[in-house]
């Protein structure tokens, strides 16, 4: 199967890009490169020129950020199908945040310089583009109403809840990842996960957790601090 045939696949299923309609998607599509990441490499950095859109063919990319005293925050994990980087990429400005390659990780990109003339042929086009913008700002909004009014177990389920959507009910992500999600130590997050799987709501393996009743989770997500 061609690149472009492959991006058409991902935007496609993508919640956002399906609504644009074939011709606009393969539009976009015939604007893509490729790129490949080793593990671990760093696609870009907080600062760095926002020059690029990008999607996910395979692999995993972490999106995070860094305080001053050290601390890492991880905002998102991505895999395939993915869509990034279009905030920066959009308003020409500086990137917000980092992203790394957890794993071997291939890309499609499109440079900014040609998305921004599509756009400016394509009312339609640009119309959709500024929804996808307001749906990222909600979801920024709905985690951080999360980290100041969610006791940690509600974050957590949460956090699982939202990976398994992407991944299904076996989720590639370390204890540490898991931590870094939810701003909180290592340490606490283990015994919740401990509790959770004692009582058969979870299963945990080596960087990975699989989720068994997804019902409870959900419920403990829902729960709001007393």
């Amino acid at each position: 199967m061609s690149t472009s045939h492959t991006l058409i696949r991902l935007l496609t299923a993508n919640a956002f890009f399906a609504g644009l309609g074939s011709d606009a998607i393969e539009t976009i599509a015939g604007l893509c490169t490729t790129r490949s990441l080793a593990r671990h490499e760093i696609l870009f950095q907080k600062g760095d020129p926002g020059d690029a859109l990008y999607a996910v063919r395979r692999g995993q990319i972490r999106i995070g950020a860094g305080t001053d005293a050290g601390r890492a925050v991880t905002l998102n994990l991505l895999g395939s199908g993915d869509v990034f980087g279009e905030i920066a990429f959009l308003d020409g400005h500086l990137r917000t945040a980092e992203a790394v390659a957890l794993e071997p990780t291939d890309l499609f990109v499109v440079e900014r310089r040609d998305f921004l003339k599509l756009l400016a042929r394509d009312a339609t086009l640009a119309a959709q583009i500024i929804g996808l913008l307001c749906q990222r700002l909600r979801w920024m909004s709905d985690r951080m109403e999360e980290a100041t009014l969610l006791p940690l177990d509600a974050r957590l389920a949460r956090r699982l809840i939202m990976l398994s959507q992407d991944y299904g009910a076996e989720i590639p992500v370390t204890q540490q990842e898991l931590a870094a999600f939810v701003g909180a130590a290592r340490e606490s997050v283990n015994r919740i996960l401990q509790d959770w799987r004692g009582a058969g709501i979870i299963d945990l393996g080596r960087s990975r957790v699989t989720v068994r009743v997804a019902q409870r989770l959900v419920a403990f997500g829902d729960r709001a601090q007393t």
